[in-house]
This record gives C-alpha cells, structure tokens and sequence, in this order.
C-alpha cells in the first residue's frame, strides 16, 4: 500500500526525511485490532517532529506518520480514529499513533478496535481527520481540564496554530466571550472573523477570563497570569516559546488560580466533540486539502509556518 513514512531524521530540514512509497499492509498485533480503509488524515505539527528524531529510534525506522484519521471499517461503516494507544512501555501509560505503531498517512491503518468512534453522518471525512488531536487537546482544554462552563470569558493565547484557533470557535460556539492573540495582523483579523477579540500579543484585556488556554509557554506565560481573573484556570498543552516561564508565586496563590496540564483526550471526549460540532454545525478551520498523490506537498505547506488551521490530505486522490 502507499504510505507516507519518516525513512531518516533531519533535524535542520525534516521535510527531507519525508518518504512517500510503497508499504507492507497493515498487521494488526492482536485480535482486538482491526484495519480501516482511510479516507482522510491531517497533519500535525507532531508529524515534522517525528521527522526531527523527537520521540522516534533509528530502530523504528521506517515508520509511516500521521495520528489523525476518518474512514471506513471492515463492516463498512464511517469511522474516526482515536489516536492513542495503550502503552505500559511509555512513561506516559500511552503512545500515539506514528511513535509506536504505524500511523494514519496510508491507504489503510490498524488501531485497537475500541478506538473506533462512529463519524456523524453529517460530518464530512475531511472534517472529521481534523478532529482527534489537536481539536480534541482544544476541547478537552476547554470543558473537562479548564470547566468552561463554570466561566464565561476565555483567553487563547497565540491564535493561528491548530490547537489555539480550534479553541477560538468551540468557546465561541459554546457561546463564551473569546479573546485571543497572534503576533500577525492577518491572522488576528481571520480570528477576529471567528468570533473573537483578536489583540496583540500582552495586550491588556477588557475583563479578567475564568479560562486560559496556554499552547505557547514562556512567552505569553505572565500575560495569562495577569488577565486571569480570581479562581481561573490556566490549561497547558504546549510551549512553542519555551518550556520553563518564570510565574509569579505570589499572584498564583493571592487569585487562587490553577495551572492544569492536559493532553490529548479521550474516546468519551472525541465522541462529544463529534457530537457538538453536528449539532452546531462547527466545521474545522482548514487551511488546504492536498491529495495523497501531492502529501509532499502537504507537508511542505506545513513546515512554512504560514498555516492558518489544519492541513488534510485526501486519500481518495
């Protein structure tokens, strides 16, 4: 089968350890596996770093990438895939899809049957590859981890990535005052048309928020300090900028705030945010679809920086 796979590591141009060929089929380990045909998958910025070297041996090598995906099972029915798998091996309890076991960018991938989740029919296969990372870290973010219901003003720090514009339109279809930051113009006037306040990055804000979602660390880490209000919840799931802020003990403990790690989500969560976006006719921000034929280029579009949403690839062309 044709595949997409990390044949090498190139940290300084990942994009050259970037292989597209010919796959052995899927073997599935147990007989709680199963193999779907897949219709779609999207990138994540997870994909270049595992062309990087990050989370991956030589001794895995060759190993197809991709954690996002929806397609059909074996009984013909339309599927999203679940990207996590149980891993007692890894210090986390889990690994995702791409790090331990094959991932999404092929004609077909197995995952344990229990990670299947029945696609809507009103979600579109495209739609749906968005959804299983970096859609359901932003929803998980903002209802299990961040308790969105108990607020009513959210902050999203650094708008354009995958995770941060993914928050923008579920807090603003869960009906929440959003505001949100980019360094780039453009790209706060596309937030903006999303339903939030788009300002420059430490800007002041109107109002204190009950919720911050956090993907981009040091550097935007005292600005969410600042603009939360007493009892909020700073949600983290990434640091683009840099691991390791300075945080100010004192404002912590006086506003009684919580900083939550989080990460991914769960089957339960994915089916929820399924479920919201049929019924409020969410659909993800996405940035351009690129048939399998052209997954080169793909990834190019990911690895420029200038992406705006996620970037899917159609695998019926």
């Amino acid at each position: 089968m044709r595949a997409a796979y990390a044949s090498g590591f190139d940290d300084d141009n990942p994009l050259a350890a970037l292989e597209v060929g010919e796959r052995p089929e899927p073997a599935p380990p147990g007989p709680d596996w199963v193999t779907v045909e897949v219709r779609a998958s999207s990138l994540n910025h997870h994909d270049l770093w595992s062309l990087r070297g990050v989370g991956l041996s030589a001794q895995q090598l060759p190993m197809i990438l991709g954690c996002d995906a929806a397609g059909v099972d074996p009984s013909g029915a339309e599927v999203v895939v679940y990207p996590v798998v149980a891993d007692p091996g890894d210090p986390r309890g889990y690994s995702i899809l791409s790090e331990r076991h094959p991932g999404t960018l092929a004609e077909r991938v197995a995952v344990p049957r229990a990670n299947l989740v029945p696609k809507p029919a009103g979600v579109s296969f495209a739609d749906a590859a968005c959804l299983p990372t970096a859609w359901l870290t932003a929803y998980r973010m903002l209802t299990t981890r961040g308790r969105v219901d108990e607020g009513e003003a959210v902050l999203v720090q650094g708008a354009g990535g995958g995770v941060a514009t993914a928050a923008v339109v579920l807090a603003a279809a869960l009906g929440k005052r959003v505001y949100a930051t980019s360094r780039d113009a453009e790209k706060r006037e596309r937030i903006a048309e999303l339903g939030a306040t788009a300002l420059e990055p430490g800007a002041r804000l109107p109002e204190r928020v009950d919720v911050v979602i956090e993907t981009v660390g040091a550097a935007t880490f005292d600005h969410s300090l600042k603009s939360a209000a007493p009892g909020a919840r700073i949600v983290v799931s990434g640091a683009t900028s840099g691991h390791e802020p300075k945080v100010n003990l004192r404002r912590l403990f006086a506003m009684q705030l919580e900083i939550i790690g989080t990460s991914m989500g769960t089957p339960e969560e994915l089916a929820g945010l399924l479920a919201l976006c049929q019924e409020r006719g969410i659909r993800p921000v996405i940035d351009g679809v690129f048939p399998f034929s052209d997954v080169e280029g793909a990834f190019a579009r990911l690895h420029s920086g200038d992406v705006f949403g996620k970037v899917v690839v159609d695998h019926t062309r």
